[in-house]
């Protein structure tokens, strides 16, 4: 595995003058491109906030091969108006080393004039695993993705403080995880962001707790507005035994948030979400003092996935222009 990510590096860096012509555009560009990132409303100037797109808001479009991971860019800014795109790697599992991919990805990026935040990242491993040997296993698997994060021009990296045991053991192992990653990743500049996903991720006190063990300043959480669910249903993932408070739990986050995450199912006659009080959470994003991006996740059954997606994002500028 050490071998192959010296070879990914060594033809990243052999690559770099060629890329740097089909590059998204990088941190240095944000104040240049603000409208381009944010839409081309009016409304969205005005924003305390930035508006992402996190592309597990169109799973179902690519689980179905109805749209390929390549064209997700130029759909975030032609059918929504985004211009901040993050991605998922469940859908280009086997590319984070694949450099003319990652090369592709960039071009489609560029050609739409979108930008690259951040990929999250499922299925490589538990990085709070019990076992140090199969710990030190998942981090290294990570390596590659915080290779590709960089290579695409994103920021960010999302991750699991994922583990066996009890709540204490896990947020030991967690956090030696989390702190590994991290050292590897401020090499090359990425962040290593937790999401609450489930299980003691869910707590905000406890993934808090984790945060503040870690002390890094490249290692950092996504609130995800309605991910906190602790405990559900065996087979019945909908139904949730053990939920924690929400707006607590974003409130406990956001002092170490370095993206958020707008999760969204349903929403009312007045355009607003029927399971989140959208201007409560961003009434506390703001209080915050955060000024990053804002990813529209919906995860909705009842509207299609573009309905779901357009919904998100108009409640988020109306929101947000009230705060303003």
């Amino acid at each position: 595995m050490q071998s192959q990510r010296r070879q990914f590096l060594k033809l990243m860096g052999g690559l770099a003058i060629g890329v740097t012509g089909v590059s998204c555009l990088d941190s240095s560009d944000e104040k240049k491109t603000e409208t381009a990132e944010s839409g081309t409303t009016e409304a969205a100037k005005k924003l305390f906030f930035e508006i992402s797109l996190a592309q597990w808001s169109l799973h179902k479009t690519l689980f179905e091969k109805k749209m390929d991971n390549l064209d997700f860019a130029a759909k975030a800014r032609k059918d929504f108006g985004i211009g901040v795109v993050e991605y998922v790697n469940q859908f280009f599992k086997d590319k984070a080393q694949d450099t003319n991919y990652l090369n592709e990805m960039l071009k489609r990026c560029s050609d739409n004039d979108v930008k690259n935040h951040l990929i999250m990242i499922d299925g490589e491993g538990d990085i709070g695993h019990k076992v140090e040997a199969e710990r030190i296993k998942a981090v290294e698997n990570h390596y590659k993705w915080v290779d590709a994060a960089k290579h695409l021009g994103c920021a960010t990296i999302r991750v699991n403080a994922a583990g066996e045991g009890t709540a204490e053991e896990i947020a030991k192992t967690a956090a030696d995880g989390l702190s590994r990653l991290g050292e590897y990743a401020e090499k090359v500049g990425i962040n290593v962001i937790v999401e609450n996903h489930g299980g003691y991720s869910s707590n905000g006190a406890w993934l808090a707790g984790v945060m503040k063990a870690v002390n890094k300043p490249n290692v950092g959480t996504l609130p995800d507005f309605g991910n906190f669910c602790i405990k559900r249903e065996p087979g019945n993932w909908r139904n949730c035994l053990e939920a924690y408070d929400r707006y607590q739990g974003t409130t406990e986050l956001m002092p170490f948030a370095k993206g958020v995450s707008a999760k969204s199912h349903d929403f009312d006659a007045q355009g607003n979400e029927t399971e989140t009080d959208y201007k409560k959470m961003l009434q506390i994003v703001k209080a915050a003092g955060f000024t990053g991006y804002i990813g529209i996740e919906y995860e909705g059954e009842v509207l299609s996935e573009d309905e779901g997606i357009r919904k998100t994002k108009a409640l988020l500028e109306k929101v947000g222009m009230e705060l303003a």
